[in-house]
């Protein structure tokens, strides 16, 4: 089996968590997300953030700390998402990979159509402290 690491970026504005709505197409299409992505050999996990951010959004991000971590299997590999709290550092975004942004409150996301994998991260939000947003 393979083992690979993701990330997630959650910001908070106002109590409300940046989530983003992924093109259509694909397994993921049309679907809710954390914004992030897969850590590439020899990178650090918040590296992959800041690198997944500026690719997806063309928006400058810090990581401020770990939130926490699921675990799930895809096509006989071993993810291990890690959920970071971050902070933008600028208001300005564009959009390349998902059709819109949203801000949501934390009890909006089981009724939204959230990517499987993000889900697992539910659970662990709940511990989050509450930080500011842009």
């Amino acid at each position: 089996m393979i083992f690979r690491t993701s990330v997630a970026g959650i910001a908070v504005r106002e109590q409300k968590l940046f989530i983003a709505r992924r093109l259509p197409g694909g397994a993921m299409g049309g679907r809710w997300e954390f914004p992030g992505g897969k850590v590439r050999e020899g990178e650090s996990e918040t590296a992959a953030l800041i690198r997944e951010f500026e690719e997806e959004f063309a928006v400058p991000v810090e990581p401020l700390f770990a939130i926490g971590e699921a675990s799930f299997v895809h096509r006989d590999t071993r993810f291990t998402l890690r959920a970071y709290g971050i902070k933008f550092l600028s208001a300005a975004y564009t959009l390349s990979v998902h059709s819109e942004i949203h801000w949501a409150f934390p009890v909006e996301l089981e009724g939204l159509d959230f990517v499987d994998s993000d889900r697992l991260l539910f659970p662990v939000l709940q511990k989050m402290p509450v930080t500011a947003g842009p």
